[in-house]
């Protein structure tokens, strides 16, 4: 190999090296999607504080603690499904560990409580205030569409719901691809 501006081996004119230089595609697809799940799992960590900021007030109350700028704000009481979605990212815990150490098996259960826990609630919570926010949508006058802080609530919660799906939806690709990647490797790291 040639150095800038310093001698030539003999017999070469200096790019033999690029055949040397290549990295195998499963191992270049795998550093791009491990970077790529930590971004969603990152956006998946703001998603929990945006969802943790909603039932501070629940929690506040469950906890015998007052806090009077926040009993302000007059924020709804929780549905069930906002605490198990909160579950979902306990989940990025073992989605990082896995990417860490390369474990399929690790992956694998990621994947599959990010479907439970994860999108299980949002569809729920998109099947039910669809009624509500389709009337909000389609009616010019809607009576029975309940405001909060002069927002119809049912579309604040379609708006975390689009944002949710984007980060699962992307978070399963992402660790699929990996799994895809570390199977193609050859080597299978056993938990």
């Amino acid at each position: 190999m040639a150095s800038k501006g310093g001698p030539i081996a003999l017999g070469t004119d200096g790019t033999d090296f690029s055949h040397r230089q290549r990295v195998a595609a499963q191992y270049q697809i795998s550093a791009q999607n491990k970077s790529r799940l930590k971004y969603c799992i990152f956006f998946h960590y703001l998603l929990f504080f945006a969802m943790l900021a909603k039932l501070s007030s629940d929690i506040l109350d469950r906890l015998d603690i007052f806090i009077l700028e926040i009993e302000e704000l007059q924020v709804p009481e929780p549905l069930w499904w906002e605490y198990i979605w909160c579950i979902s990212l306990l989940l990025s815990f073992l989605g990082l560990a896995a990417v860490r150490k390369n474990r399929m098996k690790t992956m694998k259960q990621y994947m599959i409580g990010i479907g439970l826990f994860g999108f299980g609630p949002i569809l729920y919570a998109a099947i039910y205030y669809f009624g509500e926010a389709w009337e909000y949508l389609t009616e010019d006058d809607p009576e029975d569409v309940f405001m909060w802080q002069g927002y119809p609530y049912a579309l604040l919660w379609y708006a975390f719901i689009i944002l949710a799906i984007q980060v699962h939806s992307f978070s399963l690709y992402f660790a699929w691809n990996l799994l895809v990647a570390w199977k193609a490797r050859g080597t299978k790291k056993v938990d």
